[in-house]
């Protein structure tokens, strides 16, 4: 079993509907192009740096598909359903808040803004 996590760069102040079609656009077939945003890049830096998404990987990686889809604005996750994947949502959570990036659930229509607080996974 496994589930979706989309980091968003949404711009400061960005209502819900504008980080909904953001992220609507993401997981289309169609990715915006241009200039990567450099909290994107920190943001998977950081974490691939913990949780590689290229082999060699150990087996118990939260990442249920790699390598992560990257785009300019975004990065998409597919993370195991269970134990394993504890440890990479609290550093998903953790880096999200620190570079300012946006988290959706798409299988909840859930958004998490970087101001709000930490979420216990």
């Amino acid at each position: 079993m496994s589930f979706s996590l989309l980091v968003l760069a949404a711009r400061p102040g960005a209502s819900d509907a504008e980080v909904r079609a953001m992220a609507g656009a993401c997981l289309g077939p169609g990715h915006r192009e241009g200039e990567l945003d450099e909290r994107i890049v920190s943001f998977y830096e950081s974490l691939r740096g913990r949780f590689p998404d290229f082999l060699p990987y150990g087996a118990d990686t939260p990442w249920m598909d790699t390598p992560l889809a990257v785009g300019i604005d975004h990065v998409g996750m597919q993370l195991s359903f269970s134990d394993r994947s504890r440890a990479a949502l609290e550093l998903i959570d953790q880096l999200a808040r620190r570079y300012r990036l946006h988290i959706y659930d798409p299988q909840g229509d859930e958004l998490k803004r970087p101001e709000d607080a930490s979420v216990s996974w």
